[in-house]
């Protein structure tokens, strides 16, 4: 049997080639080792635990279970059972469908998921980022503040429903052009067309891949692969010049700063001397208030793409008119080609000085005539038309109303922010309080650490201090001052405690400041190369191989009992002593052992 590193390396060998055809891809699919490698990366995701259709989660895995897969996929008889839709809120207030497949399914589509990455990862653009390795939002706005500087127009681009509008014909014609192994193509129109199960009612899907499942992100980036590669050669179409022109009022300002400059040179009377400068002072400064090259000249013209799954931002310096056309194309493109339809709503040509949406943070070009002296002693410019992040202005108050940590009083037709304490967190423990606000203050700062006002969440801060405050003197019936006085040492709010060995440790509140990030490895990702794949296995795998209970020593019958959190676990009964002593939310276990756990 060959091992699953091997096969995912040679078949990376030819993903750069575009004319090569992959055939004899589903006997891939007979090999043990490439399920043991797919059940070791998904098995602690938490939404295992979430039953699928058929009632089944992740505990009772087993080899059997494995053995069971593979015979139904050598015969074909393997079905895809329909996913469970369940719904989650959007940003904008409306409700995103997710599909949860059955663990069996997503074991199949992880092996089929990694086959299609050693596939295509190698030939995907430079300008996709979403659902990628080493790629992520960050990589993204980082390429944004590399390469969109001096941009004029923007055009925020979202694509109508993409994930339930991905035509099923389309994807597999898609997949024919590197694939030809027609097993593995209705394996993945299988999955396609195994649909969703709603309110106990069957719904067959005719189209699109299901949000959730583990196969739907690598087949997104497939198909809208081929937007990319459309906007890859528009762009050098597109494209002219070497430079503006120069500014004819720049150029005739600095023809006056070199004559008053030499006239300066014969002149030897002083006040007629400190007059001259005076005057290439003025200059200078009437210099650096127009811009260096003519921003009318039609023969420069620019553009930069950049996608995140199914949204993308565009870059360009040219017209207005220009950015309709492009707007015009690209939609008459999604039509023609994917049959996709982009939304009127959110596909906006903006003007760079307004901000305009991208991955949840404002993108504008920043302009400013404020000049002063760089390292050389020269003047020059502080800012001219660099890319500027910016945090959203609503981004905090949307986020405090989601956490229920504020609350919003209109005085005098002025909205004041006060703190509130959260009463769902009233009857957790002080560090779990305390670890939670440090968590979301965390996780607000570290996706908008790019941001250049991200100082602005100091306010954010603040407000989740005194909620954190708040909840706490509730929780103990107390005041906020008292509270602060008995727990506040040398500024910082701390919690002393005692951990499982024995020793004294203290928790604090979060106090490291919001210093802005510089994306200055992000910025050079064009250069790196496609890595191969390295595979290993852990204990996990291992343990099942070896066929003995960790309970019992039984060799018969063996399988894995999986549970959500260790911190679940009460410590009384012998198998939750063995998982809390090696920290682990697994235990291969014989059958008997498994319905004992289960049947207390």
């Amino acid at each position: 049997m060959r091992n699953p590193e091997r096969v995912l390396n040679s078949l990376t060998e030819h993903s750069n080639d575009a004319l090569y055809k992959y055939d004899r891809l589903y006997r891939i699919l007979f090999n043990e080792e490439m399920f043991y490698v797919a059940y070791q990366r998904i098995y602690a995701k938490q939404g295992n635990m979430t039953a699928g259709s058929d009632g089944k989660t992740i505990d009772e895995m087993s080899l059997s279970r494995i053995e069971q897969l593979i015979t139904s996929l050598k015969d074909e008889s393997y079905q895809p059972q329909p996913s469970r839709r369940v719904y989650i809120p959007k940003k904008n207030g409306k409700m995103r469908p997710l599909g949860v497949p059955t663990f069996n399914d997503k074991l199949v589509q992880e092996v089929v998921r990694m086959i299609l990455e050693a596939i295509y990862e190698g030939s995907f653009e430079h300008s996709s980022h979403g659902f990628r390795p080493n790629r992520s939002c960050h990589t993204a706005l980082a390429y944004i503040k590399r390469a969109f500087n001096g941009a004029k127009w923007f055009i925020e681009g979202d694509i109508k429903g993409f994930f339930d509008n991905i035509n099923h014909d389309v994807l597999i014609n898609v997949l024919k052009e590197r694939i030809a192994d027609e097993r593995f193509l209705r394996l993945i129109r299988k999955f396609a067309n195994a649909g969703y199960i709603e309110d106990w009612k069957f719904h067959k899907t005719y189209s699109g891949t299901p949000q959730g499942g583990i196969i739907s992100p690598i087949l997104a980036n497939i198909y809208l692969d081929k937007l990319d590669k459309y906007m890859e050669e528009y762009i050098i179409n597109f494209d002219c010049g070497k430079g503006r022109k120069r500014n004819l009022e720049c150029r005739r300002l600095e023809s006056k700063k070199r004559k008053t400059v030499k006239h300066l040179r014969s002149v030897e009377d002083e006040s007629e001397r400190i007059e001259l400068m005076e005057q290439i002072k003025t200059i200078s400064k009437q210099i650096f208030q127009i811009p260096y090259g003519n921003e009318m000249d039609t023969n420069y013209k620019r553009m930069k793409y950049v996608r995140y799954a199914d949204d993308f931002i565009i870059g360009i310096i040219g017209s207005k008119d220009e950015a309709r056309k492009i707007k015009e194309d690209i939609a008459k493109y999604l039509q023609e080609k994917l049959k996709l339809e982009l939304s009127e709503d959110k596909t906006l040509i903006t003007h760079s000085e307004k901000p305009a949406l991208f991955l949840g943070y404002e993108v504008a070009v920043w302009k400013s005539n404020f000049i002063k002296r760089n390292a050389a002693g020269n003047l020059s410019r502080t800012v001219n038309k660099i890319v500027r992040l910016g945090i959203p202005k609503n981004m905090i108050k949307h986020k405090l109303l989601e956490y229920d940590a504020v609350e919003l009083k209109n005085h005098d037709g002025v909205e004041r922010w006060k703190p509130k304490a959260r009463s769902i967190l009233i009857d957790n423990e002080s560090l779990e309080i305390l670890y939670r606000y440090n968590a979301e203050i965390r996780g607000i700062y570290n996706y908008y650490a790019l941001a250049n006002n991200c100082s602005t969440l100091n306010s954010f801060k603040y407000i989740m201090e005194y909620s954190m405050y708040k909840t706490f003197a509730w929780k103990y019936r107390t005041s906020v001052k008292k509270l602060c006085t008995k727990y506040k040492k040398d500024g910082i709010f701390t919690i002393s405690y005692t951990d499982s060995k024995g020793r004294n440790k203290q928790a604090t509140f979060y106090n490291k400041g919001f210093r802005k990030r510089i994306p200055d490895v992000e910025s050079k990702y064009d250069n790196l190369p496609f890595v191969a794949f390295g595979l290993s296995y852990t204990s996990l795998t291992d343990r099942l191989k070896e066929r003995k209970c960790e309970l019992c020593g039984a060799t018969e019958d063996m399988e894995m009992h999986h549970i959500r959190k260790l911190k679940d676990l009460k410590g009384k009964a012998d198998w939750q002593k063995v998982m809390i002593a090696r920290q682990r939310k697994t235990i291969a276990v014989c059958r008997p052992c498994h319905m004992k756990i289960h049947y207390g």
